[in-house]
């Protein structure tokens, strides 16, 4: 399992998630979104279709038909519906059940920065004890780009 902590410094995620999820599909995974609130999930969703048809970032619900067909997929909880290996929790809110994707992606703000260290320090201890973690950190700079912390 890989977790990559990613500190919103600048852009708010809804304007991150399309660069990650079109990286997503060209590995040729699958990207399940998961966000508490269903009004941010849809903003997600209108940003990743705003990609137009030269990426063509389809996506949809979990509560909607054919979500196992969606190549990304959106949601409240972090059940694969679609048979995602890569999950990106766009509130900022770990879920345990994360541990169970191939990779992790926690995107969080600034008021999210101690929440983040403390989760950071939990998954090093575990991955010391079991060795089956692995990280990335970074921050948004100032021209949209990404610094490793």
């Amino acid at each position: 399992m890989r977790v990559d902590f990613y500190q919103l410094t600048r852009d708010p995620v809804e304007k991150v998630v399309p660069a990650l999820a079109r990286k997503t599909l060209q590995a040729g995974q699958r990207m399940l979104i998961v966000g508490a609130d269903q009004e941010q999930r849809r903003i997600i969703a209108e940003e990743l279709w705003k990609e137009g048809p030269a990426h063509f970032l389809a996506n949809g619900e979990a509560a909607e038909p054919h979500a196992a067909r969606q190549p990304i997929l959106l949601s409240d909880s972090c059940e694969p519906l679609n048979e995602a290996r890569f999950l990106l929790l766009a509130d900022g809110v770990w879920r345990e059940e994360a541990s169970a994707f191939a990779r992790t992606f926690l995107m969080f703000g600034p008021d999210q920065t101690e929440a983040a260290r403390g989760l950071w320090r939990d998954l090093k201890a575990r991955a010391a004890s079991d060795g089956t973690v692995e990280f990335g950190a970074f921050r948004q700079n100032e021209d949209g780009g990404w610094n490793p912390l």
